[in-house]
């Protein structure tokens, strides 16, 4: 092998052992197989293209066609797209696809599971930094800075997974492929010199590899080399581990207190909706929760997971709150005064988590009088929820896989005793009536102007409720970029366009601007009810909703989102009569024609209705003639694809046929002289100009071991060409049989080559580089063209101030 195809394998190499730390990121390491292979694919290609040979510039850019048409053939038709035939297939959903996986990396927590996208996204991620340093270390020869792509791509690698007890092992096997890649470079480098220097090899000695001859063993720069690498990686593992106060550098996360036990410690702001609205719009709907109820009324059973109660003007978030240890019995809620409480209903709710969820705060029905649930958890008492404890260094209590009982009561207040409701605690009015001062004052004017001639807290927020889901001209839309900040409450009311973080966290500040204590829930809706007497509950269940106080009853959920799904509370729905018939409508008469087969026409939809999301869109119509078999455009598409696919492998061999039958066409001898010097060139005889026409034929006879007839034929064909070049003028030189000689030689050229230089010789001819360079000769002429005709133009100028 040669020195630089060992340094495309060690460069390969040293991409796979440092793509290893991507692995804690994924659940699953099925990917590292495919990576492993398309780099592999994607090194032969460089290989072969240096060697045929072809400029720089084309060997990189044949590496990444070559990437990018696997990558998409691999891929292609695995995410969503709207297009039809083979270029929506190949790029349309390909781009789709790709940006899924983005929207995925948001939406899961590390290990997230490994779908289609994330998987694409880890993939053509190794393919790019094993370009860069193919390049660098083979292409451009400059091994040391091909660490720098290795070093990013270790470093997004360890950040995003935060350590853990297998960071030494993937900085130890980055460590040593970038190491061997240097080796290697180096041991080339020195390979051109000449002979290994160093001392004389003992007898016996085995054979490393590095010696200065057969059986002898590395010498003395050589052994150096290897152990100043090896101490320096040794040092590199084992100083941080020593020293306390590198434990948050290469190999480790940051450093952070843990909490002690007891009563100790805070809730951090954590905000769970960075990842809500991409939960909305996840394509792969999967059930997360699993739950068991006892409650007479389920889609009152929200599943509750953290109150934001601190609006700072940039945004609504959990405020920090001291943690205790998770009580027996948990506290009475706050608020919560007869005769409400009298007529709750004490409910049992079993859930059971999925493997993949991963969130740290617990979720459960509001309000909770008592969880059963193992591992280590800590109550918050004024948000009433439960937090994952530390584990350790950047360890905490999550819900992954758990199964845990909640206790809790189902209130039914009435819309009379909220209307009723005495004026709130003085210190809840302060603390959940803050805004923050830049507060655009379109938000207070437009809740004074919605809510104008309502009496009591109650009616102002039915009116605001009604506001946002009913005749306020609102629409959901989960694709809106979500905004938290006071402006993006603001352009919320302007646009009138959003999903339930605009409606809860807009509700809430209007709220808050007239003097109701009020604060956002974050969770899940009910989910949907099973045969078996299950609930699921699904990614796009999750969901936001405001929370407001009234003394009596406690936090109240309002439904400001005009979702389908969601259900209003009793309490806050607008009592209006129901309408009654005028008349009683006649029966069919028995003459009347008989039912039709055609869908019926889809009645009236209420305008409230309509804003909830409850009308049932009418299914859209098939159109004639439309059969489920692919188009003949689409067929034909497909088809040519295939051709292209197929015929770019050949392309250099239907090229070489192409130019043997037209130079072979012309009789001319010279001209049959170059074709039979290329037919040598592939086969192996690299041609030699400074030979005579007679000593270039003994040549290629002799490297291409030519039987009798072969040989003779070349013979004939040089001595055509000494004739042609030496021959008086006039004289006719050419004969009948000069075709038929140089296909003889070729033949003969064919049959004495091994396999794969024969299959070289065909599929990869070395006689290609005539390609590239008569693209740089073209292209010489033509920057020499233009610079001539420029120079030409500027002494054409009139001269200026002449004397």
């Amino acid at each position: 092998m040669s020195g630089r195809a060992k340094l495309t394998l060690f460069a390969a190499l040293a991409t796979l052992l440092t793509s290893w730390s991507l692995n804690p990121l994924v659940d699953s390491q099925a990917w590292l197989l495919q990576a492993a292979l398309l780099l592999a694919l994607q090194s032969a290609v460089g290989a072969g293209a240096r060697r045929v040979p072809l400029a720089r510039t084309l060997t990189v850019a044949a590496q990444a066609l070559v990437s990018l048409l696997v990558l998409a053939f691999l891929y292609a038709g695995k995410g969503e797209s709207h297009g039809d035939g083979p270029l929506a297939y190949l790029v349309t959903d390909f781009g789709a696809l790709f940006w899924q996986g983005v929207r995925d990396v948001g939406e899961f927590a590390i290990p997230a599971p490994l779908t289609d996208g994330i998987k694409l996204l880890l993939v053509s991620g190794v393919l790019l930094i094993g370009l860069l340093v193919d390049t660098l270390a083979v292409t451009l020869r400059t091994a040391a800075a091909a660490g720098l792509p290795l070093l990013a791509l270790y470093s997004v690698a360890s950040g995003l997974a935060g350590g853990g007890d297998a960071s030494w092992f993937s900085f130890l096997l980055a460590g040593c492929g970038y190491l061997l890649l240097l080796l290697s470079e180096g041991r080339d480098r020195l390979a051109q010199w000449g002979r290994v220097f160093g001392a004389t090899p003992r007898r016996g000695a085995a054979d490393s590899g590095l010696g200065n001859g057969a059986g002898g063993q590395a010498t003395a720069p050589v052994k150096f080399g290897r152990r100043i690498g090896a101490v320096t990686l040794g040092l590199a593992l084992a100083v941080p581990a020593v020293l306390p106060s590198l434990g948050g550098g290469l190999l480790g996360g940051t450093q952070e207190a843990e909490d002690g036990g007891g009563s100790g410690g805070t809730i951090s702001a954590v905000n769970p909706l960075v990842s809500l609205q991409s939960n909305l719009n996840a394509q792969d709907n999967r059930v997360i929760l699993k739950y068991r109820t006892n409650s007479p009324q389920q889609a009152d059973q929200y599943l509750r997971i953290v109150a934001l109660d601190e609006f700072n003007g940039v945004k609504w978030e959990a405020s920090g709150r001291a943690l205790i240890d998770v009580p027996e019995e948990l506290p009475a809620p706050p608020g919560l005064r007869a005769p409400v409480s009298g007529t709750a209903v004490e409910v049992t709710t079993s859930v059971t988590a999925a493997d993949y969820f991963t969130q740290r705060y617990l979720p459960m029905p509001y309000p909770a009088t008592s969880v059963n649930i193992g591992g280590k958890w800590r109550f918050e008492p004024v948000g009433r929820t439960l937090v994952g404890d530390q584990l350790g260094r950047d360890r905490f209590q999550n819900v992954q896989g758990a199964q845990y009982t909640v206790r809790s009561l189902l209130l039914k207040p009435t819309a009379q005793q909220l209307q009723k409701a005495p004026e709130p605690d003085p210190a809840i009015r302060q603390e959940y009536t803050k805004l923050p001062d830049n507060l655009p004052p379109v938000v207070a004017e437009r809740a004074r102007q919605v809510t104008q001639g309502a009496k009591d807290d109650y009616t102002r927020a039915v009116k605001l409720q009604d506001y946002f889901a009913v005749n306020g001209g609102f629409r959901y839309n989960t694709k809106t970029a979500s905004g938290t900040g006071p402006q993006a409450v603001a352009r919320f009311l302007d646009d009138k366009e959003g999903f339930c973080v605009h409606f809860a966290f807009s509700m809430a500040a209007m709220s808050r601007s007239l003097g109701i204590p009020a604060r956002v829930a974050v969770g899940f809706t009910p989910g949907e009810k099973q045969s078996d007497g299950n609930v699921n509950v699904s990614m796009r269940d999750a969901h936001a909703w405001p929370e407001l106080y009234f003394e009596g009853v406690g936090w109240t959920r309002f439904e400001p989102t005009p979702r389908s799904g969601i259900n209003i509370p009793d309490y806050s729905r607008t009592q209006t009569p129901a309408t009654q018939p005028s008349a009683p409508v006649p029966l069919p008469s028995q003459s009347s024609a008989a039912p039709s087969t055609a869908p019926s026409a889809t009645p009236e939809c209420p305008p409230a209705l309509k804003k909830l999301g409850e009308c049932d869109a009418a299914a859209p119509a098939q159109k004639a003639g439309d059969g489920g078999g692919p188009s003949v455009t689409t067929v034909l598409g497909w088809a040519a694809v295939a051709v292209a696919v197929l015929g770019l492998p050949l392309l250099p061999l239907l090229w070489r046929t192409r130019l043997r039958v037209r130079r072979l066409a012309t009789g001319e001898v010279l001209t049959a002289w170059r074709e039979l010097g290329d037919t040598a060139w592939d086969a192996g005889v690299v041609p030699d100009g400074a030979l005579s026409p007679r000593r270039t034929a003994s040549r290629i006879v002799d490297l291409g071991r030519l039987e009798p007839e072969p040989a003779a034929a070349v013979h004939r064909v040089a001595g055509a060409v000494e004739r042609t070049l030496y021959a008086p003028p006039g004289a006719e030189v050419s004969y009948p049989e000069l075709a038929d000689d140089v296909l003889l030689a070729r033949t003969g050229l064919l049959a004495s080559a091994d396999r794969l230089p024969r299959l070289r010789a065909l599929l990869l001819p070395r006689s290609a580089a005539r390609i590239s360079w008569a693209l740089s000769a073209r292209w010489s002429a033509v920057t020499s063209a233009a610079s001539t005709r420029l120079t030409a133009a500027r002494l054409r100028l009139p001269l200026r101030d002449r004397g």
